[in-house]
């Protein structure tokens, strides 16, 4: 099935974000082969060429590794792959609290709101 992807941000950057996505959540474990860039294109619909400029894109920040006999693997630096995860949770964060605020909330609002949602929407607890 070809991943969504936005008409209106660069291709490669959304494929970049989609596959930190899958290293970072465990999909891809640390050391792990990845699938090849004509596999990975075919399963994104996307362009040989745009897979490759995104693998190079995760090669030069370090998530990935290319070795010449075992193609590309997930970099095995557990410490990265961490401040990654913590990096993409803080920019959904700032874009959560911006779009709040746009709507009028306050810092206490948002705080109900988020308590609010996981009690009833994802099982947790009133503690």
């Amino acid at each position: 099935m070809a991943w969504e992807l936005d008409s209106d941000r660069p291709i490669y950057a959304q494929l970049v974000e989609r596959i930190q996505m899958q290293i970072v959540s465990g999909q891809y474990a640390p050391g792990e082969r990845l699938p090849s860039v004509r596999e990975l294109s075919a399963e994104a619909a996307v362009n040989p060429n745009t897979m490759q400029k995104a693998f190079a894109e995760l090669e030069r920040s370090g998530l990935i590794i290319t070795q010449r006999t075992n193609g590309r693997t997930v970099t095995e630096d557990a410490e990265m792959i961490q401040k990654i995860r913590k990096d993409l949770a803080s920019e959904h964060l700032e874009l959560f609290f911006a779009k709040m605020m746009e709507l009028g909330y306050t810092n206490e609002e948002i705080e109900r709101l988020i308590h609010e949602f996981y009690v009833e929407k994802r099982g947790g607890t009133d503690k």
